[in-house]
């Protein structure tokens, strides 16, 4: 089986370092590219073929937000995790609506990076312990119910609902007694009817449009 293809963009340069030991040591991971910032990252991404990025948000120049844009423009099928120390809903939320497929704290464990790279490139949404409480909590504030327009079942609802507390497929799958399978084709489903491409932004959507 191929290696997962991971690049990196991280302004310091010791922390850097230590993404690119830890990662490139990891079996079944390989380094594909490592940058102190965005000023190049379209050219990057073409040429080095990522199948996942940790994106920083804070960096000179180009921010990490513009930097997930601009990697989604060239390949919505890169998945991107943000991996900064800002947890304000502010930056949350636009890394959200900008394409982000995770969120990670840098005070998170090596092994939280490690498991959350693996889970976003079978297609989920790993995020920090509180992250999407944090996300909750900002939607939920002086907002009115909205009317479910979307045709969301019960089941899906669910599933939406452990994805916005931080459930992996394998742990939804369990929770329902379900095939992951099944739970990925249930979120197909919530993507579709959302008019989404990835986990977080239809936890955002379904938070903002009161769906859970």
């Amino acid at each position: 089986m191929e290696p997962i293809r991971v690049s990196i963009y991280e302004d310091n340069t010791k922390l850097r370092d230590l993404l690119e030991l830890l990662i490139g040591h990891t079996d079944g991971f390989c380094i594909s590219g490592s940058y102190p910032d965005c000023s190049h990252v379209t050219e990057d991404v073409k040429k080095d073929r990522p199948n996942v990025v940790i994106m920083d948000i804070d960096m000179p120049g180009r921010s990490g937000i513009v930097g997930v844009q601009l990697i989604k423009e060239v390949d919505v099928s890169i998945r991107v995790v943000m991996h900064t120390v800002f947890d304000d809903d502010d930056r949350l939320f636009t890394c959200l609506t900008k394409g982000a497929d995770g969120y990670l704290l840098k005070k998170d464990s090596w092994a939280h990076l490690v498991n959350a790279i693996r889970e976003v490139h079978e297609g989920g949404a790993p995020m920090s312990p509180g992250i999407a409480k944090r996300v909750l909590q900002a939607f939920r504030e002086s907002k009115q119910p909205s009317k479910n327009d979307y045709h969301i079942t019960d089941r899906e609802q669910q599933v939406l609902e452990l994805l916005a507390r931080g459930f992996s497929y394998r742990m939804i799958g369990i929770e329902f007694s379900i095939s992951p399978e099944t739970v990925k084709r249930h979120l197909k489903n919530i993507y579709q009817k959302l008019h989404v491409q990835c986990g977080p932004e239809a936890v955002a959507k379904a938070i903002r449009e009161k769906i859970i």
